[in-house]
C-alpha cells in the first residue's frame, strides 16, 4: 500500500516524514553504491577493458571512462528534470533507479578486451553513459521530493539525509570490496571476483524499486498540478529566461563547483593518492577510509540542521575556503604519516630527469598505437609508474635522456627508436633494473611499510577531509531547492548540481593525474580543487543570497 502524503508541519519528525526520508535516501544509497564501484575498481577495469593500450594510457582511459558517466549527468538532469517537473517526482526517480541498477548489473557480465577486443571498452563506456544519465535525474528528484515534504524551518535537516547517501554508498561499496578481496585469492579476485559487487547490485535494485513503489507524489507538486500552475516548458522557463538562467549560472560557479571538488577531493581523490602515490595496501586504505567515513557521516546531518539556524551559504562558503587553505598541508601530512620512507627519500634524494625537450612527448595515447620510444619518454614513463616525484632539466639537443637519483651517478636512458621488440625489451629490462636498484639504494620504498603507517593520524586527516565534505555538501540540497519555484524546481536545481558534480568534480581524478604526470610533482594535482574551491568562495560570497527562510510552496 502506498504511503500517505505527508504535509509539512512545525513539529518534530513524524512517522510519515521518516518514511519519505528513508525511502528517498535508501534508494539513493544504492545508486551511489553502483556508481562508485567503478571508481574503486579502476585499476582492475583498466587491465580488463583497456588491455590493448600501453599502461599509462590504459589508466588514463579507465579514469576517462569513469568520468564519461559524470560528463553526461547534466544531460540526464535536463531529460529527467523536465520529466519530473511535468509528470511528477515519484515516477521520474523510479525510472532512474531502474536504469542505474540494470546498467551496473550488466557491467558484471561484460566480456573483457581479451574476449571481444575493442567492443569491450565500447560496451563499458556505453553502460557508464547510461549510469550517468540516470544519476543525473536521480539526485534532483530525491532532494526535491524530500524538501517538498519538509516543514518550514527544517528543510536543511531533512534534505541532509539525502546528502549522506553518496558517502554511505561509497562506504557500502568499500565494505563489499573488502569482503570480496578477503574471501578470494588475489588471482581469483583479479580474474573474476571483481564482477561480484556489480552482480550483487541486482538485489539492491529489487529492494530499491520496492521501496520507491510505496511512495506517493510530492504534496506540493500535487497542489501545483491541481491549481494548474505547472510549467508546460520547464527547460525554456529555466534557461531561456535570464532571471532564472542567471541563478543557475551563479549556483554552479558560486556553490556546486566548489562543493564538488571538495567532495571528490576529500572522499575519492585522497583514496587514489594513498593507493597510487603512497603505495599503501588496498585493504589498509579501504578500512581507514571506511572508518573516516563512518565517523564523519553524521556531520552531514549536523551541518544540514545547523544551516536551518544560521543559513546555508555561510557553512558552504566556510567549507570551500578551509579546503582551499588546507589541502596542500593536509596531503603533505598524509604522506608524512602514511609513508614516511617515501617522504624522507623525496627530501634527501630528489630525482632529476635531464632530457632534450624536443624528445619529450605527453604520456597519452588516444588510439593505442603510439610508441613511446624516445629516451625522454622511456625515463619519464619509468619514474611516473614508480610513483616518484621528479624535476626536469633541459639537456643538450639530441642528447640521450638520463635520470639522477639523489647523489648517485646519473643513469642514461636509451633511444628505442628503430629497435625491434626483442632488443627494446632487453634494453628496457636493463634500464629498469638500474633505476629500481638506485631507487632502493636511495631509500625509495616499493610499497609503504605497514609497520611505519601511523594509522590513527591518517584516519584523523581523512576524517578532517570528510568533515569539509559534510560542510559543503550537507546544506547544498536545501540551498539549491530554495532557489527555484515549484514548477521548474526539479529542472533548474538539477543542472547546476550535475554540471558542478559531473564536470568539475567528476573530472578531478583524470585532471589531477594528468597534472602530476606532466609536472612530476605528486601534489601538483591539488591545484585543481584548490583553485576551483577558492573561486566558488569568492563568487558565492559576493553574488549568492541566503535562502533558508524562503517559502518554497509557490
Amino acid at each position: 500500500m502506498a504511503t500517505t502524503a505527508v504535509q509539512g508541519g512545525s513539529g518534530g519528525l513524524t512517522k510519515g516524514h521518516a518514511r519519505v526520508i528513508g525511502a528517498s535516501s535508501l534508494g539513493t544509497v544504492f545508486e551511489w553504491y553502483d556508481f562508485y564501484l567503478y571508481g574503486a575498481l579502476t585499476a582492475v577495469i583498466a587491465s580488463k577493458f583497456f588491455a590493448g593500450f600501453n599502461e599509462t594510457t590504459s589508466i588514463i582511459f579507465a579514469w576517462l571512462a569513469f568520468a564519461a558517466g559524470f560528463a553526461v549527468r547534466p544531460f540526464g538532469a535536463l531529460i529527467f528534470g523536465r520529466l519530473g517537473d511535468m509528470v511528477g517526482r515519484k515516477y521520474t526517480f523510479l525510472i532512474t533507479i531502474v536504469i542505474m541498477g540494470l546498467s551496473t548489473f550488466l557491467v558484471g557480465l561484460l566480456p573483457t578486451y581479451a574476449s571481444i577486443g575493442i567492443a569491450a571498452p565500447i560496451a563499458l563506456i556505453s553502460l557508464r553513459l547510461l549510469q550517468g544519465l540516470a544519476l543525473g535525474g536521480e539526485y534532483g528528484g530525491a532532494a526535491t521530493y524530500v524538501a517538498e515534504h519538509a516543514p518550514q524551518g527544517k528543510r536543511g535537516a531533512y534534505t541532509s539525509w539525502i546528502q549522506t547517501t553518496a558517502t554511505l554508498g561509497l562506504f557500502l561499496s568499500l565494505i563489499v570490496l573488502l569482503i570480496c578481496r578477503n574471501s578470494l585469492s588475489k588471482e581469483d579476485f583479479q580474474n573474476w571476483g571483481w564482477r561480484i559487487p556489480f552482480l550483487i547490485s541486482i538485489l539492491l535494485l529489487a529492494v530499491s524499486v520496492y521501496i520507491r513503489l510505496q511512495l506517493q507524489e510530492s504534496p506540493m507538486f500535487q497542489q501545483m498540478k491541481a491549481e494548474g500552475r505547472g510549467s508546460k516548458a520547464p527547460l525554456t522557463e529555466s534557461f531561456g529566461n535570464w532571471s532564472n538562467a542567471k541563478i543557475v549560472i551563479l549556483a554552479l560557479l558560486g556553490a556546486t563547483a566548489g562543493q564538488a571538488v571538495v567532495w571528490y577531493g576529500g572522499q575519492f581523490y585522497v583514496r587514489a593518492f594513498l593507493l597510487a602515490t603512497l603505495k599503501l595496501d588496498p585493504n589498509t586504505v579501504d578500512w581507514m577510509v571506511a572508518v573516516a567515513l563512518l565517523i564523519g557521516t553524521p556531520f552531514f546531518i549536523v551541518f544540514g540542521t545547523l544551516s536551518d539556524k544560521i543559513g546555508r551559504k555561510v557553512i558552504v562558503m566556510a567549507g570551500c575556503l578551509i579546503a582551499a587553505l588546507t589541502y596542500f598541508p593536509v596531503f603533505h601530512a598524509i604522506t608524512h604519516f602514511a609513508n614516511p620512507a617515501l617522504e624522507a627519500a623525496s627530501t634527501n634524494s630528489p630525482v632529476t630527469i635531464t632530457a632534450d625537450p624536443a624528445t619529450c612527448t605527453p604520456q597519452f595515447d588516444p588510439v593505442g598505437n603510439a610508441k613511446f620510444r624516445s629516451s625522454c619518454d622511456i625515463v619519464v614513463s619509468k619514474i611516473v609508474k614508480a610513483g616518484v616525484s621528479y624535476s626536469k632539466q633541459d639537456g643538450a639537443a639530441g642528447a640521450v635522456a638520463s635520470v639522477k637519483i639523489g647523489g648517485a651517478e646519473s643513469i642514461s636512458s636509451f633511444d628505442g627508436t628503430g629497435l625491434d621488440a626483442a632488443a627494446f625489451k632487453a634494453s628496457s629490462d636493463t634500464f629498469n633494473k638500474q633505476v629500481d636498484d638506485s631507487l632502493k639504494a636511495a631509500g625509495y620504498p616499493a610499497k609503504a611499510d605497514e609497520a611505519e603507517i601511523n594509522k590513527p593520524m591518517v584516519i584523523a586527516l581523512l576524517f578532517f577531509l570528510v568533515l569539509l565534505v559534510t560542510m559543503v555538501y550537507g546544506p547544498i540540497a536545501a540551498w539549491l531547492v530554495e532557489m527555484y519555484p515549484t514548477r521548474i524546481r526539479y529542472t533548474s536545481m538539477s543542472l547546476p548540481y550535475h554540471i558542478g558534480n559531473g564536470w568539475f568534480g567528476g573530472f578531478l581524478p583524470a585532471t589531477a593525474f594528468a597534472l602530476v604526470a606532466a609536472s612530476g610533482n605528486q601534489y601538483q594535482g591539488l591545484w585543481y580543487p584548490v583553485i576551483v574551491a577558492a573561486g566558488t568562495f569568492v563568487i558565492g560570497t559576493f553574488f549568492l543570497h541566503e535562502t533558508k527562510d524562503v517559502d518554497i510552496s509557490k
